[in-house]
């Protein structure tokens, strides 16, 4: 099973569900029936892995979108319901491209740490001396990554309309009231 450090859904499918064999379900499990705690996880790690292989951030600037601070690509996808105007649109697409090329080569270089943090226990060959190093380096990529998606949802947030941001928080969200 490939090793994740990133992804906080990955934390909680574990605290959530945890399988005690591999392959069987067990009394608490809230997964779909048949499947384990291991393999939900292992789900995960693909999703998260095609995910962010597209720039896009699985979830690392929820603390920013659920606080009224929207990225561009949800933006775009909720225009209509918005209003937006031709000049916002024009605005979120140049936002979105300009992310997209900031956080793909982020992404690309987190994935592959994340593959090599993978080798170290392929085989039998990981030593304690080499975890350190491989860690941080991933959390490093991870922060990137994540940094850059927080930057574009602050300067979204910039273009909207306050009554903008209120529907768009309903939307994604469910209501509550997004922190301005």
């Amino acid at each position: 099973m490939r090793t994740l450090t990133a992804p906080i859904l990955f934390v909680s499918l574990v605290i959530a569900a945890p399988a005690p064999a591999q392959h069987a379900p067990h009394a608490g499990h809230q997964g779909p029936p048949g499947v384990s705690g291991h393999e939900e996880a292992q789900r995960c790690i693909e999703s998260f892995d095609r995910v962010v292989a597209d720039g896009r951030g699985f979830g690392m600037a929820f603390t920013a979108d659920r606080r009224g601070y929207p990225g561009p690509l949800h933006v775009l996808e909720l225009g209509d319901a918005l209003g937006l105007t031709a000049t916002q649109t024009a605005q979120l697409r140049a936002l979105e491209g300009a992310m997209f090329a900031e956080s793909r080569p982020r992404s690309a270089a987190l994935l592959a740490a994340e593959r090599r943090l993978d080798m170290l226990f392929d085989g039998g060959r990981a030593a304690e001396a080499d975890l350190a190093p491989l860690v941080a380096e991933v959390e490093r990529l991870r922060s990137a990554v994540r940094l850059v998606h927080l930057r574009y949802h602050l300067k979204t947030r910039d273009l909207l309309t306050e009554p903008q941001r209120l529907v768009y928080h309903e939307r994604r969200w469910g209501g509550g009231d997004a922190s301005r």
